[in-house]
């Protein structure tokens, strides 16, 4: 088997789950379903996933970016739970290589990721340990954070590692676009689920008002050049603007360098009910040839 890798970028948000009966994003939703079918052509042999937390999993110590060896579904707001089927020496192996370059990454042996991994997980490969996974989590939520350009950087460097790997790589960034929920406008950490659902019903309507439309599709745009230099560039005073929950798409870039590859969008939907721009991005890819039985031939 020799090293395939296709890239796919997309949006979280609990409402997903809370809206039982699919009222709202149905672009974004129609998106998720062409994305899973993308993935299941190319049937990936390995995902590497870049995703963020919502000050839960992490919290008394927070690395800027670590690589998870062993990990299990925390369960909130309706995400899955059960472990993840994380390769152990493949991760350890990811790890000393990207020390080697220079990436003081942390290691996690044992966590509980909360829904910015394991809603994703669940919606594109149907649970948690569907395929062998290398979790890897980039502070996203409690500054100080690492620059965009050091994500960036960081998903140059899995992509060359993940090169030299006899796999069929899925690379998943997960979070974003646009939006300001009203858990991490705070900088407070420790609140307890109660705390988060009333404090988020407070300032419900005032976060719908902050998704920016403009700035998901410029960057969505930006996402499909052939030359990806531009992601090196990018800055906080670029993300700023469009809301605290906008540094997420440290996933996006590193996931988009990981692989390498030009991304076109698929879906993009502001849903004022989820608080947030919903984009699915992805990479063109080779599909997996179906292996034929021994001594079956055309």
């Amino acid at each position: 088997m020799a090293y395939e890798c296709m890239t796919l970028c997309l949006s979280h948000s609990p409402g997903i789950a809370r809206d039982e009966q699919k009222v709202h994003g149905t672009r974004f939703r129609e998106g998720m379903r062409l994305a899973r079918e993308a993935v299941r052509e190319f049937d990936p042999t390995l995902v590497i996933f870049f995703g963020s937390d919502h000050r839960r999993a992490y919290q008394d110590i927070l690395p800027a970016f670590s690589v998870v060896y062993a990990a299990e579904g925390l369960g909130d707001l309706r995400s899955p739970t059960g472990p993840y089927n994380v390769p152990e020496q493949i991760a350890a192996d990811l790890t000393a290589a990207l020390l080697n370059e220079g990436f003081d990454v942390a290691i996690t042996r044992k966590i509980a990721l909360d829904h910015g991994f394991g809603q994703t997980m669940a919606d594109i490969l149907g649970s948690l340990d569907a395929v062998p996974t290398v979790p890897i989590f980039i502070n996203c939520a409690t500054p100080p954070l690492a620059s965009p350009r050091r994500a960036a950087e960081l998903g140059a460097a899995v992509g060359r590692f993940a090169a030299n790997l006899d796999e069929r790589v899925l690379f998943i960034g997960s979070g974003g676009l646009s939006h300001s929920p009203p858990t991490l406008a705070l900088t407070t950490a420790g609140l307890s689920e109660e705390e988060r659902r009333e404090l988020s019903a407070k300032h419900r309507e005032a976060a719908k008002d902050k998704i920016r439309p403009d700035w998901d599709e410029a960057f969505l745009e930006r996402l499909g050049a052939q030359d990806n230099s531009w992601a090196f560039a990018v800055t906080q005073e670029f993300i700023d603007p469009a809301g605290v929950g906008a540094n997420e798409v440290r996933t996006w870039l590193a996931a988009y360098l990981a692989g390498g590859k030009p991304l076109r969008r698929v879906a993009y939907e502001p849903v004022r009910e989820w608080i947030t721009g919903m984009g699915v991005a992805m990479s063109d890819y080779s599909p997996a040839k179906a292996v034929r039985p021994a001594g079956v031939s055309h």
